[in-house]
């Protein structure tokens, strides 16, 4: 079997508009969790995707869980050219959503899977520039291994792995063969796209991958992805660092308490510049403090009126933004909240969560917890509460 090698393809958007399809909705279980947002070297795992396919297409359509739809829409609110599409409940009916949103100006299609973060702009525009040759075209590695066909628990045969290749994305087709797939209604699921074009007969031109083109499904491919990625990028090998913050807010009457993300019922709130988030603003300055980049006061000044009442998760976004120009990756978070009332050991799990998405952390290295000040001084009194923060960070 010959396979169309990768070539240093001419962008295809010199001359047509060019779209893209990142699936990225997926439900992670073989990964135990949602992998779309996973940190891949100290950056959501999708973005990896999405930004080798920025400047080779025109538009592109990221396919994400509505409850992953804001979250995707903070990342990517400034790039003009991404659109946000629902995912189904199987991947065509993913595909499908994405499908919705395609302008009638496109000509050619990439579909990608989120959940390979290694792909090369050669590859993208490589396979773009086949489909444009031959209608519809897949990127594959020959299978190394030897292929066993079964029955059961035994071997039958051994088959001709020369035969065979393992496909990969992105897979890419002209927008009137790409509109065939959607032709007729679809309600099988199927692995990829290309396997409805088989039965309907067009042909798939195979486009030499790599094999570091991996797919995301367990903790393991995150490793090997990680080593493929240093590798390349030579960089220096990183160090423990830790970091310690603060915060302390009046609470007025007439504020939302908002604390740790979490909007608690109490008569009153947290006095401040923005929405007085004091975990969120301890940790902040706990970060910031562990690779030595100031504090939020500096990227945020009380004098600018511009920003009053913002949400401290812009606070968290712009401190992640610094921790990803640094190449910088959290490790571990411990708050201490010391606050009268409310009663905060109800909320505990909730503010974990809500920590845990906010930094893009796992929930098991988010540590809440809280304490009183017996009655003692102004804390003590119900007029304020505080929030001290530790954090362990490579850098």
């Amino acid at each position: 079997m010959s396979i169309l090698p990768e070539k240093n393809a001419l962008n295809p958007r010199d001359e047509i508009f060019v779209s893209a399809i990142v699936l990225a909705g997926g439900k992670g279980k073989r990964m135990g969790r949602e992998k779309q947002f996973i940190p891949l070297n100290s950056k959501p795992m999708v973005l990896w995707s999405v930004e080798k396919f920025l400047p080779l297409v025109d538009e592109l359509i990221l396919v994400l869980n509505k409850e992953n739809i804001q979250k995707g829409v903070r990342l990517l609110s400034k790039v003009k050219k991404v659109k946000f599409a629902s995912a189904g409940t199987t991947r065509i009916k993913s595909l499908e959503s994405g499908y919705r949103q395609l302008s009638p100006d496109s000509r050619v299609v990439a579909v990608h899977d989120g959940g390979r973060p290694l792909v090369s702009r050669n590859l993208i525009s490589s396979c773009l520039n086949a489909a444009l040759d031959y209608g519809a075209a897949v990127p594959a590695v020959k299978i190394k291994d030897t292929v066993k066909k079964i029955d059961g628990d035994f071997v039958m045969e051994t088959l001709d792995r020369d035969s065979f290749v393992a496909a990969q994305t992105p897979q890419c087709y002209r927008r009137e063969i790409f509109d065939k797939i959607f032709s007729k209604r679809l309600d099988a699921d199927y692995s990829d796209e290309s396997q409805i074009l088989e039965k309907a007969g067009v042909k798939i031109r195979i486009v030499c991958s790599d094999y570091k083109n991996i797919k995301i499904t367990t903790r393991e491919d995150i490793i090997m992805a990680e080593a493929f990625m240093n590798k390349k990028r030579k960089k220096k090998k990183k160090k423990m660092r830790f970091g310690f913050g603060y915060d302390i807010h009046r609470l007025i009457e007439g504020r939302p308490f908002i604390i740790a993300g979490e909007k608690i019922k109490y008569k009153k709130g947290m006095l401040g510049h923005s929405d007085g988030d004091v975990v969120i603003h301890a940790i902040c300055d706990a970060l910031l403090g562990s690779i030595a980049a100031g504090e939020i006061g500096v990227y945020f000044p009380p004098t600018d009126l511009t920003i009053m009442g913002i949400s401290s998760r812009v606070i968290a976004e712009k401190v992640l933004e610094i921790f990803k120009t640094r190449g910088a990756k959290i490790i571990q978070i411990d708050a201490t909240i010391v606050a009268e009332n409310p009663k905060i050991k109800p909320h505990y799990t909730q503010m974990r969560k809500n920590i845990a998405e906010i930094f893009q952390l796992d929930i098991g290295d988010v540590s809440i917890k809280a304490k009183s000040r017996e009655g003692l001084g102004d804390i003590g009194q119900g007029e304020a509460v505080s929030c001290y923060a530790v954090c362990s960070v490579e850098a």
